[in-house]
């Protein structure tokens, strides 16, 4: 289908090696450092920093400011480089089974404009179509700053290859093999980056979150499914085919309740939204609608809430444990939207991580992030503005 508007990407970034790139993300990460930071952090010699930052600096994407306050004692002041966040804007769309949130953010992936949009179809092509309306505006509204849109991020739950641009399978959308790179790109006129959400969530939370400067750390979310992204030794990890990290159906009871996936007693059968619903229902024998009922519930003695919750944190934190002992983050950052009843199973998590962990495995440092739908879409678009600067071209 044709694209209903013109777009604004009109530029690729001058990054003509991978160490300009390495080093133009050292410093979105990082902030302003000197050019001698710069090459220590990167591990590079001055000289090819130097040639690295030229055609960043001459194109815009850099700037250098005298430091003032680091002046020696002898000599001129350290020159500081930095990022030039306002250069360029990036969309960062994040898909539910019922709502697009979408951001505006500029280089540094600080959100301008916020939109939440409700999806009346999952349909793809009803979903395009919303995604198009809500592209148009905010490019519109982008017009305002007078600097060009260079990317779209989308971000998707589920199994999604990234290399591709293609949901293989999103169960909240119930889509499979839906190219959605390739349409957004089409219906937008943009650049389209599409990846997992707990990914995109990842990326963000590497370059600007609660990951910066950690080397091995990994992100859980909690909600209405348990996803989990992995950064080994400084990169994302997407897996051969696109899948990495699903502790959701990691196998916690083998006798416990038939998770979508067709397996039982995966982590996401027990601690998701719907699992612990269906839980309440079963032994409470009372019709509990949504979460904020569940919560409710429990938070007033409940015993059958209770017990939902304590078993969800149980297989929550054996997950946990799982990756902390092949992998041996220094971090876990558990997020979600479930993180609205976390006071009801924080116990359990780290009573049974503690439980599960092995040896100097159970010193990785759990931490909790409450992180709203946007901060998602701001994950998506730090997918793209990864796109843009390591694809040049």
């Amino acid at each position: 289908m044709p694209s209903p508007f013109t777009a604004h990407a009109a530029e690729t970034f001058p990054a003509g090696t991978p160490a300009a790139s390495q080093i133009f993300t050292t410093l979105l990460s990082r902030g302003a450092l000197t050019r001698l930071e710069l090459a220590r952090r990167a591990g590079l010699s001055a000289a090819a920093v130097t040639k690295a930052v030229r055609p960043l600096i001459e194109s815009g994407y850099l700037v250098e400011d005298a430091d003032t306050e680091a002046r020696p004692a002898l000599g001129r002041p350290a020159n500081l480089v930095r990022v030039h966040g306002g250069r360029a804007l990036f969309l960062g769309l994040k898909l539910t089974g019922d709502a697009i949130y979408a951001v505006l953010t500029d280089l540094r992936c600080r959100p301008l404009l916020a939109r939440h949009v409700p999806l009346a179809d999952r349909a793809p092509q009803a979903v395009l179509a919303t995604m198009a309306d809500v592209v148009r505006e905010l490019l519109t509204e982008a017009d305002g700053y007078g600097v060009h849109v260079m990317g779209l991020g989308v971000a998707v739950s589920g199994d999604v290859d990234r290399a591709d641009g293609v949901v293989r399978y999103s169960p909240f959308l119930e889509w499979r093999d839906v190219p959605l790179a390739e349409l957004a790109s089409t219906v937008t006129g943009l650049p389209s980056t599409v990846d997992n959400d707990v990914r995109a969530l990842t990326v963000a939370e590497q370059w600007f979150g609660a990951g910066v400067g950690l080397s091995d750390f990994a992100v859980v979310t909690v909600g209405a499914g348990v996803g989990c992204g992995l950064v080994v030794h400084g990169r994302v990890v997407a897996g051969a085919h696109g899948v990495a990290g699903e502790i959701g159906h990691v196998t916690v009871d083998p006798n416990g309740p038939l998770c979508h996936c067709g397996n039982r007693g995966c982590v996401e059968a027990i601690a998701s939204d719907h699992a612990i619903l269906t839980r309440i229902r079963e032994g409470a024998g009372v019709e509990v609608t949504d979460t904020a009922q569940a919560v409710e519930l429990a938070r007033r003695g409940d015993a059958h809430a209770r017990d939902a919750y304590a078993r969800a944190g149980e297989a929550i934190g054996r997950g946990i444990a799982t990756v902390a002992n092949l992998l041996g983050p220094e971090r876990v950052v558990i997020s979600g939207e479930g993180l609205a009843a976390y006071d009801l199973f924080a116990d359990q998590i780290r009573s049974a991580f503690a439980a599960a962990a092995f040896g100097s495995a159970a010193q990785c440092d759990l931490q909790t992030r409450p992180l709203p739908f946007e901060e998602w879409a701001r994950g998506a678009a730090a997918t793209a503005i990864q796109s843009f600067i390591t694809e040049p071209g």
